[in-house]
């Protein structure tokens, strides 16, 4: 019975690396869009959008089983309630970078020299991410905890955004528009950031018992 169990779980964690490389491919996506003005990454990042939602309720289905079907206790009843909350995070993270294309697309706009730092944020949020769903695969507590601290970065990297803006607002008033569609892409960068850490405090408690919202209580 024990070993049949193992195999589902090791399934559970080969499906939550797959939604997190999906979610990390949306990501990419939506920034190779702004970065180069194409249409074509805007849409693949809408698509995997799709594929995440679809990803999402095969992992929560599996979850189900595994707690209706093994009755687990403990550690194996947090780890499996823990990806139940993380694959919210992981649905919204893909929902984010979708709408980031969405606006490259309706909006028709290429991130400028003026705004690298929204380049910068993309990559760190791929890395929290990613970083987020190996912890919980390895029970890695240190990683996990790297990324609610690497959360800081992405939200240093979003004020530098919101300088650069103001300035390019300064200097010609006519981008202001422009400006207002970047912040907006900057900030779901940033929510995507503030959603990996949660993955990474659920991480934290599947291994420890402890969430942080009840540490901080």
């Amino acid at each position: 019975m024990r070993s049949k169990f193992d195999e589902q779980l090791e399934k559970l964690n080969t499906e939550l690396i797959k939604m997190g490389s999906l979610c990390e491919a949306a990501i990419s996506n939506s920034i190779k869009a702004l970065t180069e003005g194409d249409f074509k990454p805007a849409k693949m990042a809408i698509n995997i959008d799709m594929d995440i939602d679809r990803k999402e309720k095969t992992i929560e289905n599996l979850c189900l089983r595994l707690l209706l079907q093994q009755q687990p206790v403990a550690k194996d009843l947090r780890q499996i309630s823990s990806a139940l909350k993380m694959i919210t995070d992981m649905e919204r993270i893909g929902d984010q970078a979708a709408d980031i294309a969405e606006i490259v697309m309706l909006e028709n706009i290429t991130s400028s020299d003026n705004t690298t730092h929204i380049d910068e944020m993309a990559e760190a949020t791929i890395k929290m991410v990613t970083d987020s769903v190996d912890a919980f695969v390895k029970q890695d507590l240190e990683l996990a905890r790297e990324v609610i601290a690497y959360d800081d970065i992405v939200d240093n990297l979003f004020d530098e955004v919101k300088k650069e803006l103001v300035h390019t607002c300064t200097v010609d008033k006519k981008k202001s528009e422009y400006a207002i569609d970047m912040l907006l892409i900057a900030k779901y960068f940033e929510r995507i950031g503030d959603h990996a850490t949660n993955i990474a405090e659920w991480v934290e408690y599947s291994i420890t018992g402890v969430h942080k919202g009840e540490a901080d209580l």
